[in-house]
């Protein structure tokens, strides 16, 4: 064994680890939310699920042993009043993974100014609120890290389903991304994104029961598969933790390889 290897030895997977750092997920009542927040529990963080759903966003924060706060992403006043009640009681903010999003699949000629502003004020308006509002707990302690669930719909557009808002939202949050990882580098803050491809949760579901959009949806993903959400998560404990110090602005796609074809 090389003296390289004689010194690291035990401490490449410590990097991983997220023992007493606070971590914050919104939506993540079910899902990949729930799934990530399970993986940071796992990896030792305090883990608070911030959601809506008051009733699920309980239950599942009981069931990882985190605890739970009301938030409504598309409310800044709620966002600001969210994260200020978390550092109050467990005195800082290390990790916020901004998960929480919807879909919405109509044409784009048969979408309402409502319909497009009900999904970007959840998956761009409200990945930007949570940022801002963790961001200025985080540059007064001169760290912290971010994870934005973007998608792959980000960077393509998919196909056989329309869905012009949920990808123009999630395009903005890839590029939001780099942006505040540019401006709060100087303050400590490291800001990164996922883009996963399909991924089986309740959001899919009601896709999957149509065959023609499950069958493209597989023959299209070089893996043959959709991913389960405790194959997300791992990735966003990478980017959470010391392991991905130096990584910033970057967009890590987790698609079984949709997007390579």
């Amino acid at each position: 064994m090389s003296e390289i290897a004689k010194e690291d030895s035990g401490a490449t997977l410590d990097v991983f680890r997220l023992d007493g750092e606070v971590c914050v997920v919104t939506g993540a009542a079910q899902g990949i939310g729930l799934a990530i927040a399970r993986a940071l529990r796992n990896a030792g963080a305090t883990v608070v699920i911030a959601d809506r759903e008051a009733t699920l966003g309980q239950r599942a924060a009981d069931a990882i042993g985190g605890s739970f706060v009301t938030l409504d992403v598309t409310d800044s006043s709620s966002v600001d009043a969210g994260f200020d009640a978390i550092v109050a009681k467990h005195g800082r903010l290390d990790v916020l993974v901004n998960n929480a999003g919807v879909v919405k699949n109509a044409l784009a000629l048969e979408t309402d100014d409502a319909a497009w502003r009900a999904v970007l004020a959840v998956n761009l308006d409200g990945v930007f609120y949570c940022c801002r509002s963790a961001a200025r707990h985080m540059s007064r302690q001169r760290s912290g890290r971010i994870v934005n669930i973007a998608s792959m719909s980000g960077s393509i557009a998919n196909k056989p389903q329309p869905q012009a808002s949920y990808n123009a939202s999630k395009a903005g949050v890839i590029h939001l991304t780099r942006s505040l990882a540019a401006e709060w580098a100087a303050d400590g803050i490291r800001v990164n994104s996922i883009s996963p491809g399909y991924v089986g949760t309740e959001l899919t579901k009601r896709g999957f029961e149509n065959e023609a959009w499950r069958k493209v949806w597989l023959d299209y993903t070089p893996l043959g598969r959709m991913a389960t959400p405790d194959e997300i998560a791992p990735g966003v404990v990478f980017l959470a933790s010391r392991a991905s110090a130096f990584v910033t602005g970057s967009d890590i796609v987790m698609d079984g390889g949709y997007t390579v074809w």
